[in-house]
């Protein structure tokens, strides 16, 4: 429609909502449809979180709030960054915004020009390049590979910076595979990024206690502390606390910017719901003994569905490091036949075949920048991941 503005004709939807609608579709016709495409715990919030909300409410705390949060808010995330990542920021360092979605989505718009590049490893979580390009600026892939272990390199960073260069944005644990940096790779990264003083660094800790293995996380500012006045640190209550519902993100950085996202949030949503944020300061401020539990059962899931993947021939998958995701290769299925004559000629074609065949639903690994993969969200019972798994090597066995 011509009346639609040139920012928005250069986006497209989520393609990770698309299959999860998709799917929802499909199961209201009356499909057996196993949805393993949406990136959200199966446990259910905390009971003391939970309590906590429902106190905030009959204590009448229903009012705005200021634009980046309550007071009890941010300074619960000034003490969790301390505790947790050794980084010392004040309350007026921290921005609280709904979800972590809308926390990059500000810094974005409060920073990006026209032609400003953002450097992106691919493969990478869907709404980083659309957000980027909705501010005007231009996303530069970095692809790494499996062999890489789905990780951008020091050689590959410096490579992909230019004059123009804004930010750059680092995930890990990743969406959509899983991997997630050492504090040595980090170390490398950052001799990058202080030879390039330039250069903005966006770090996506969301998954941050979701590692398996004994993984040790680190986050960039606190690797190089040198880079902290130029790193914002991106994190929220989604995945840690299965909170996805309540949208509840937050992030620590220089004033100058958190003021500057202040303002464009001021003009959008003006602040998180008061109710999601008495919720979100007893979170970080309450006991976190059940994260144990979710790792364990996170961990078995996700051997389980690596060992089964393995199995199937014709598919490769690596074993992440954390998160909820892994990303097999299907490229030994691609040029295979259906048994209804189609080729199959790229993964969203195979991601199409799994769904229409089996009621599998997954997401193609071109809607993440790196063919051909696809992802699978292991945040559901061991029932039906084994019942998945099951359906996909029938599909896959049945391609000639």
């Amino acid at each position: 429609m011509t009346f639609l503005s040139a920012a928005v004709r250069r986006i497209k939807p989520s393609p990770t909502i698309a299959v999860t609608t998709r799917a929802a579709e499909l199961k209201a016709a009356g499909r057996d449809v196993i949805g393993l495409g949406a990136g959200e715990p199966d446990f259910d919030t905390p009971d003391h979180v939970k309590e906590a909300a429902i106190a905030a409410i009959k204590k009448g705390e229903t009012k705005y709030t200021p634009v980046h949060g309550t007071k009890a808010l941010r300074d619960a995330i000034v003490a969790k960054f301390k505790r947790e990542n050794g980084l010392d920021y004040t309350a007026d360092e921290i921005a609280v915004c709904c979800g972590g979605k809308q926390v990059l989505y500000n810094a974005i718009m409060a920073t990006v020009d026209t032609d400003d590049e953002v450097i992106i490893p691919a493969p990478y979580w869907v709404s980083y390049p659309d957000i980027v390009m909705l501010a005007g600026g231009k996303p530069v892939f970095v692809p790494t590979t499996a062999e890489m272990g789905f990780k951008m390199g020091a050689v590959q960073l410096q490579r992909a910076i230019t004059p123009k260069t804004k930010w750059v944005i680092l995930n890990s644990p990743s969406n959509p595979t899983g991997a997630a940096y050492t504090r040595d790779e980090l170390a490398g990264l950052a001799k990058v990024l202080v030879r390039n003083p330039h250069v903005w660094v966006m770090v996506d800790d969301i998954y941050e206690h979701l590692v398996y293995d004994g993984f040790q996380f680190a986050t960039m500012a606190q690797v190089e502390p040198a880079l902290k006045p130029r790193t914002l640190t991106v994190n929220g209550m989604s995945k840690a606390y299965s909170m996805t519902g309540w949208r509840v993100g937050y992030a620590g950085g220089p004033i100058e910017l958190i003021k500057a996202m202040a303002n464009i949030q001021s003009q959008s949503t003006t602040h998180t719901s008061s109710i999601s944020q008495a919720a979100a300061t007893a979170a970080l401020n309450g006991p976190t003994d059940f994260l144990n539990d979710w790792r364990k059962s996170f961990a078995e899931r996700r051997d389980f569905v690596v060992a089964q993947l393995n199995a199937i021939p014709g598919l490769k998958c690596a074993k992440p490091e954390g998160a909820f995701y892994v990303y097999p290769s299907c490229a030994g299925l691609i040029g295979k036949t259906t048994p209804q004559g189609k080729k199959i000629t790229n993964d969203t074609e195979f991601v199409a075949y799994l769904l229409e065949s089996e009621g599998v639903a997954v997401v193609q690994g071109a809607a993440f920048g790196l063919e051909p993969f696809f992802r699978i969200s292991y945040a559901t019972s061991m029932k039906l991941l084994q019942d998945a798994c099951t359906r996909i090597k029938r599909a896959c066995e049945a391609l000639k």
